[in-house]
């Protein structure tokens, strides 16, 4: 072969070489992203499910309860043909507790005072309660705010929960149904807070019980069985 040829040839090879490892590393770069879309440093976090395993719980978040009644919950990544985005949703699957009981999954690396936080919920099924909601300044699992839907009672309601013990803030009447997705959004700025649903403010509350920033996450309560998906939030101010 001539060698200006042979060079030539060498030359292509080294280029499409190169090409194909920088798209695999662009590729991972974009996966990693995904899977990673936090930045709690700037006051945001986001979580979609889509880039977790089936069946078990998402990194980061650690499932809790509380005044137990039976066992923990079971949450779990499932997918969900109805999922607002992508096809992943993190749903409470299965729960044997009853009465008092609070079925909490908790982000552990979260941390934000004043906020602006929306979740998708849909309640699937509960004979003693449905539906659920996000929680917000949690400290552990006795001590936190929480707003939360129920179809049963045809019912949006906040409460705050101190030292295991449940405290109603504010209730407003709403009709909801199971396996139909709710747009749950919370703001609150020092000790004032609002609570929407599908983007009508029903609820108003002012409390100063817990002042200083905590973590955030979802809530269920006995036997109701709940998906969860698309939870976004962001620091208004301090965080």
């Amino acid at each position: 072969m001539n060698s200006h040829i042979l060079r030539q040839a060498r030359w292509m090879s080294a280029v499409i070489f190169v090409g194909l490892v920088g798209g695999c590393a662009a590729t991972q770069r974009v996966e990693s992203d995904l899977s990673v879309p936090n930045d709690l440093s700037a006051g945001y976090a986001r979580w979609h499910f889509d880039q977790d395993r089936h069946r078990q719980v998402p990194n980061g978040w650690s499932i809790r309860e509380t005044n137990p009644t039976e066992s923990l919950a079971t949450w779990e990544v499932i997918a969900d043909e109805t999922a607002p985005s992508g096809r992943n949703v993190l749903a409470l699957a299965k729960t044997d507790n009853y009465d008092g009981t609070f079925n909490l999954a908790i982000a552990e690396n979260s941390s934000f005072k004043n906020l602006d936080l929306t979740v998708r919920v849909k309640a699937v099924e509960g004979e003693e309660d449905q539906g659920g909601g996000p929680i917000w300044r949690c400290k552990d699992e006795n001590n936190y705010y929480i707003c939360r839907f129920n179809p049963l009672e045809s019912n949006y309601r906040v409460y705050k929960v101190v030292d295991g013990k449940r405290r109603q803030l504010d209730s407003a009447k709403a009709e909801l149904q199971t396996d139909r997705w709710y747009t749950l959004r919370v703001t609150i700025v020092g000790n004032h807070m609002a609570c929407y649903l599908d983007g009508e403010k029903m609820l108003e509350a002012k409390d100063g019980t817990f002042a200083e920033g905590g973590m955030v996450g979802l809530w269920t309560k006995a036997d109701a069985v709940t998906s969860f998906d698309d939870i976004e939030v962001r620091s208004l101010g301090e965080h």
